[in-house]
């Protein structure tokens, strides 16, 4: 009897063969989907399977990266706040997705924060809350980050001056300082993150405040705003007139 030769038009209609994306309508293929119609017709699950190539034996490229989705609960920028270790989480997502999906996002993320360059004068707190917040929005721990300005309010550094843990950070006015006199700032914003997503300002932070604007005061250096970020909102001092 002659063997008949596998072909994509007679393999069997298994479970196996049934999950994988190449045996889908062509329209219906990310990577193709995505070259005749663009990128803007593509689901997120659609896009994050582009990323992650292929799937498994049992499931597509498009099942693992509804999966994924449902670990940030389909919002994207829960999405941003999952580590290496949550996404293996997934059966059938080893360390090299992993990876590719993080540093996907970290793009995302470096994209959105190089408006800083192009930036005009920083005058109220929503021009400097664009710039922070896709700095410090997804973050899962607290950083303390500060903008030297100068006196046209235009950003001529910036850096972060301390890392902590999920609730707090330790910050040394007089490393600020120091920063402030080697780059001649002439103002200054300061921002930390709440991972909690909380934006009411603790005592602490209250009193960290003031003890930068006093600080800065004696230097002839304005402190022109202390910015709160949550995960899609942010908390300004100087809006709430606490500056």
């Amino acid at each position: 009897m002659k063997s008949q030769q596998l072909t994509p038009e007679n393999i069997p209609d298994n479970n196996h063969n049934a999950s994988r994306i190449k045996q889908w309508a062509t329209d219906d293929r990310p990577r193709e989907k995505l070259i005749q119609k663009g990128p803007n017709a593509l689901s997120d699950a659609e896009l994050l399977a582009i990323l992650i190539q292929n799937g498994t034996r049992e499931k597509s490229a498009v099942d693992l990266a509804r999966e994924i989705l449902g670990l940030a609960g389909n919002r994207l920028h829960k999405l941003a706040r999952l580590n290496f270790n949550d996404l293996q989480r997934v059966k059938g997502v080893g360390p090299a997705k992993a990876i590719t999906l993080l540093a996907a996002l970290e793009l995302g993320r470096r994209r959105r924060s190089e408006r800083v360059e192009e930036m005009e004068s920083l005058r109220d707190s929503s021009a400097i809350a664009a710039i922070l917040m896709p700095i410090m929005q997804d973050l899962t721990h607290e950083i303390f980050y500060v903008l030297y300005l100068n006196r046209a309010h235009k950003i001529i550094h910036q850096e972060m001056v301390s890392m902590g843990g999920v609730e707090s950070t330790i910050v040394d006015v007089r490393i600020i300082m120091k920063n402030a006199l080697s780059h001649l700032a002439s103002a200054l914003c300061i921002a930390h993150n709440h991972p909690s997503g909380n934006l009411q300002p603790s005592m602490a932070d209250r009193k960290l405040t003031e003890k930068v604007r006093q600080a800065a005061q004696l230097l002839d250096i304005r402190l022109l705003d202390h910015i709160i970020i949550g995960h899609q909102s942010y908390f300004s001092f100087s809006d709430s007139g606490l500056l």
